[in-house]
Parts: C-alpha cells; structure tokens; sequence
C-alpha cells in the first residue's frame, strides 16, 4: 500500500531514477493507472515490476517452449499453487485486504502475469471462488480479525478464446511442489514443477510415452532462497535492461504490473458478488 507514493516521489524527482518496484505494482487499478500516465512524462526513467517468477528456471524453460511453437496455439493455463500461509510481515500489514488489496491482488498477481505470458492475449472477465476458512481465524489485531482469503479457484478468460485457471490453497504444506503449471496447446502439453524443477514436455501425436522430462537449472544461480533463484536472475535482467536503455524496454513492463493487478482485482470483487466480472469494468473504475 506504499507503493503509490514512493513511485510518485520517484518519477517526480527532477534527477531520474530507474526503478525496479515489488509487485504488485500497487494494490488497487487506479493507483497502477496513475503511475503509468505519470511514468509516460519520464522518458528517461526506466521502470520494470518485480514479477519475478518470470526467472524461476523451471518457469522460464517452459515460457521458452511455448514461445517456440512447439505447443501449437495455447487453449488452457492451469496453475496450481499449494503452500504455506502468509508469513509474518512488518506490522502484519499482510493480514488485510485493505492493506494488501487483497490475496489475489498482493499474492497471485504472479500468476495472472505468467498466464497473460503463457496465453499471449489480455484479460476480458474473470470469475472466482474463494474464502478464509483456515488461516488466521484465530488472529486479532488491534481488535480486528484478518479477512485475507486463504484458498480460491480463479478463472480466467482471454481475448484470443483462451483460458486460465488458478487453484490456490495456503494451507497445504504437505505438498511436493509449491507450484505445478500446465500449458496446453492444439499440439502439446508443457508442464512446470517448483521447486523440483522439472519441465515435462509432449506432443499429441506421441502419446504419454513420448512425453520427455527436462531438469530446469540456470547455472548463475548459487542461492535458491525461497524464490529459487529467481529474484537474483531479475535483478541482473533489470540491470542489463538499464544498460540497453533504448534498446528495448524493460521486461516486465507497468502495462504487466497493472494487468496483473486488475486481474486480482476482478477475482476479489467476483467472490464478493458471485459473478463474472469485466476486467473493462475494472479498468474503467
């Protein structure tokens, strides 16, 4: 919820300063719009957002194989992320929807990101389901009770006719993989596992027994952290991006910040109504 500010003072500031801002961009759809119209007066201040499991070497070998054509035109998107719950945070600022913009907003904006990626296509509604029904129920502070959801199923539509589909639960440590994506085309089938790091990749017209296995690792890494590995990568990828300036424009750019954001967004406001909602509608505030 800081985020707003800071960026402003920023792109303000007479001396330019390149950026690399956390996601997600800013926790509600029209905060994201004000810093892409004022980033658009500061030509010479570069600005990349921090969606970071871009880099994870398992992701980023399975973007590299949809992007080669291998799959064929990308129909369905399934990610599936079981985990931990939301760690303690600075103030446990984390533990409301006020703060955070939400679990879909400050959470699996990651998510709607790399489906955007995966699809190549934008967002047109979503639809989602979800709750608080295990985590933090017992929590209170300053007299209030967390109202972060802890699980969803999330979908969405794209403008190619393509589709996505997040199953989030944060109360599932007892899993292999943190993170299992499938991506499947007319063609073929590309999967993810993290943190296992293995890439399954197969056409149609092989079969299962034609489906190949690839470990996924990026020899510059010599850390994990929790993010495998991933955050180093981003900042040498922001670093070479500074380096090209006007080259090309940063990796992930403030339209995929505040894209990821208004996918989160219109799943929040789904579960509050029961019902699709446009991301047009979003947008439009």
């Amino acid at each position: 919820m800081t985020h707003y500010e800071i960026l402003m003072d920023i792109i303000g500031h007479p001396k330019p300063h390149h950026i690399l801002v956390e996601k997600p961009l800013c926790t509600t759809v029209q905060d994201c719009q004000k810093v892409v119209e004022a980033a658009k007066q500061r030509p010479d201040i570069f600005v990349q957002v921090g969606l970071e499991y871009r880099y994870m070497p398992p992701v980023a070998k399975l973007i590299d194989i949809v992007k080669s054509g291998t799959l064929g035109q990308v129909r369905m998107v399934a990610i599936r992320e079981h985990r931990f719950p939301f760690l303690v945070k600075v103030n446990n600022w984390n533990r409301f929807n006020c703060n955070s913009g939400g679990t879909l907003v400050e959470k699996c904006c990651h998510f709607f990101d790399l489906m955007r990626l995966f699809a190549a296509a934008n967002p047109v509604r979503v639809m989602a389901s979800g709750a608080i029904d295990v985590n933090h129920r017992d929590e209170v502070y300053d007299g209030k009770v967390p109202d972060i959801i802890d699980n969803a199923y999330v979908i969405v539509e794209f403008d190619n006719g393509s589709r996505g589909m997040l199953d989030l639960c944060m109360f599932a440590e007892g899993s292999r993989n943190e993170q299992e994506i499938s991506v499947v085309g007319d063609n073929g089938k590309g999967e993810a596992f993290v943190p296992e790091s293995i890439v399954r990749v197969g056409k149609r017209a092989g079969g299962r027994d034609g489906v190949l296995t690839i470990m996924a690792e990026d020899e510059r890494i010599k850390y994990q952290g929790l993010h495998h590995g991933s955050s180093y990568l981003e900042h040498l990828n922001f670093l070479s991006a500074i380096r090209l300036q006007g080259v090309s424009g940063p990796s992930v750019n403030l339209t995929d910040g505040l894209l990821s954001v208004a996918i989160g967004v219109a799943g929040q406001l789904s579960i509050e109504k029961g019902c699709f909602v446009t991301i047009e509608e979003v947008l439009a505030g």
